[in-house]
């Protein structure tokens, strides 16, 4: 199991965002959390990488105790990347800058092999041409693209989405998608907050349903989506799929 996470409850002073939420991720699955907004389900994702603490329960990536000391928090952020909704690119580095600041300066890595990595990553997200452009200089869906190349420069076994299209305008949900949906096809782990149920129909292999302080259904994304097994989940589905 790639991420195992037991009886993890979280609250912002009186608050209680979720409670007691056991939730795993196998190897090279795709799993994507919807829900109304305010359920917790972007709090957990930042849980799941340190940038929240839980209150109480534990996380578990490839068999390592999620813990909140520096070297073992930062060396398990090396094997998680995250993408965000506001894209959170260096605005005085360039396109490729962006991409390369982390394996130089975090990893290490030898400056000319990891140009060269990026370029290649670049390329995967359709911007191999953008390697000298700014990021003011881009689109929406280019630097969310830009953010998912910078988070693969470092090699992750596992990537979090957190809404990583509802700050596009429409037109540009698309391509942001479509590399999404390739990372998949190539066997990336992904833990995927997005509110795109097409997206979730055709791309996850298992849909989790936030909602309430905790996981109210899972399952295969047609279950889920099409045959809701409770009223909260019938109630969610039916306000999102008439809009």
């Amino acid at each position: 199991m790639l991420v195992q996470i037991r009886g993890a409850t979280k609250a912002f002073g009186p608050l209680a965002v979720f409670q007691d939420v056991d939730l795993d991720v196998r190897q090279s699955e795709v799993v994507v959390l919807i829900g109304p907004s305010g359920a917790g389900k972007s709090t957990l994702l930042r849980c799941v990488n340190g940038l929240e603490r839980l209150d109480a329960g534990t996380i578990d990536i490839s068999g390592e105790r999620l813990s909140y000391q520096p070297g073992p928090l930062n060396r398990i952020r090396r094997n998680v990347g995250m993408v965000f909704q506001n894209f959170n690119l260096f605005p005085h580095m360039t396109v490729l800058g962006n991409v390369m600041c982390a394996p130089v300066k975090v990893a290490g890595g030898q400056r000319d092999k990891v140009r060269e990595e990026a370029h290649q990553l670049l390329d995967k997200v359709g911007l191999s041409d953008k390697c000298d452009a700014f990021p003011s200089s881009l689109s929406g869906g280019q630097r969310q693209r830009v953010a998912i190349a910078r988070a693969l420069a470092m090699r992750p076994q596992l990537m979090l989405f957190d809404e990583p299209t509802s700050a596009l305008d429409p037109e540009l949900v698309g391509e942001v998608l479509e590399v999404m949906r390739t990372l998949a096809a190539e066997g990336m782990t992904m833990l995927v907050v997005t509110h795109e149920m097409q997206f979730a129909r055709k791309v996850a292999d298992r849909v989790v349903l936030v909602a309430d302080g905790g996981i109210i259904e899972q399952g295969r994304p047609q279950a889920v989506l099409d045959e809701p097994a409770t009223p909260r989940a019938r109630a969610f589905l039916r306000a999102v799929l008439e809009r």
